[in-house]
């Protein structure tokens, strides 16, 4: 599996050496066990996005967040007609332990003229969709000829279908969200839909952006470069709430439904108890269990990532920190340490440099 750490803070200013494992793992057949990959994704070092950043949407997030309170469970992939018949709507559900989400998959459509207003055009039949927020119901809205008067929708700003200016030649002809809610479908331009998909979301975008605490003259007097007294953890997590689950620790089931090919497929998560010893310079050892917080499910790939975090308050800086050891049980960090096989040596490194990792 990858490994690599890097420097978080706390809302004080302590700072925290951080340490990331990710193992990637291959999705199997119904009642198979998932096998480590031969190739493993690396930690993602930025935000990655389906094109320019924020103005797409978010594919990956970096893996380097300090903490995270809960684990996000993200998917990238496609709804799969049941069969391989084609359908214009197709349900989609994703359960892992004790969260289920489940939305309809719509074919292409457009907006059409209606009476009085607009409505929906029929949708095309499909018998594999992507799922993004790039087309889940979002967009911007700028054909106002006042800017002060152009309007987002900041739940997902890079979507399509949303419009404030109900005029045809605005309106008329231009795509609808491929994903909604299901008992409430998309029947206005101008409605308040939620969007739809499963993969990360954006920093900027409501809800997150208000758990990102409050950046005014006050905090810049006061209190930069430390976060401000309002910020919340939960701001870490990159999945929307209900995607958000405890930690897992038994190995909970996937489910995934019309998200592959076979319709239907069930497994188990790899059950792995990962600890990081931290070997002071002092001579003290610090044992710290890295905690499961991210599992990115790509179906499309066959794949899934899962990765483990751990955090060493410290309380000056990292060079308190001689070398951190990755083990899965006691027995493998004894051997490791007779070996000497470590993970991060921070010894060779002087004290006025910092390695390219951090």
């Amino acid at each position: 599996m990858e490994a690599g750490y890097t420097m978080g803070m706390q809302p004080d200013g302590r700072e925290l050496l951080v340490v990331c494992v990710k193992g990637t793992f291959t999705i199997p057949e119904n009642g198979g066990e998932p096998e480590l990959a031969k190739e493993q994704v690396p930690l993602f070092e930025a935000d990655e996005f389906t094109g320019e950043p924020g103005l797409s949407a978010p594919l990956y997030e970096s893996d380097y967040a300090p903490r995270k309170p809960f684990c996000d469970v993200l998917l990238n992939g496609s709804a799969h007609a049941p069969d391989g018949q084609p359908a214009r709507i197709v349900p989609v559900s994703l359960q892992v332990g004790p969260i289920s989400k489940t939305f309809n998959v719509v074919g292409h459509r457009v907006w059409k003229n209606g009476f009085l207003s607009f409505k929906p055009g029929k949708p095309l039949p499909f018998t594999q969709m992507p799922i993004s927020y790039d087309t889940a119901f979002g967009g911007v809205d700028s054909n106002h000829e006042n800017p002060k008067k152009h309007t987002a929708w900041m739940q997902n700003p890079v979507g399509v279908g949303f419009h404030t200016i109900l005029k045809s030649a605005f309106v008329k002809d231009t795509p609808l969200a491929n994903t909604e809610e299901r008992g409430k479908p998309v029947l206005k331009p101008n409605g308040k839909y939620r969007p739809m998909s499963f993969g990360p979301v954006g920093r900027g975008w409501q809800p997150r952006s208000a758990l990102a605490g409050t950046y005014d003259q006050d905090w810049m007097d006061y209190v930069f470069p430390f976060l401000p007294a309002d910020f919340n953890d939960a701001y870490f997590q990159a999945a929307p709430k209900d995607q958000q689950m405890p930690y897992p620790r038994e190995g909970e089931t996937v489910g995934l439904l019309n998200l592959t090919p076979e319709g239907r497929t069930i497994f188990r998560l790899p059950a792995k108890n990962i600890m990081v010893t931290f070997f002071l310079k002092n001579g003290e050892e610090k044992d710290i269990p890295a905690m499961p917080d991210t599992i990115m499910l790509e179906t499309d790939k066959k794949i899934f990532t899962l990765t483990w975090r751990a955090s060493l308050p410290l309380k000056k800086n990292m060079f308190e920190v001689e070398l951190a050891l990755i083990a899965e049980s006691e027995e493998e960090k004894e051997k490791l340490r007779s070996k000497k096989e470590i993970s991060f040596p921070l010894t060779e490194i002087e004290e006025d440099e910092l390695p390219e990792e951090v």
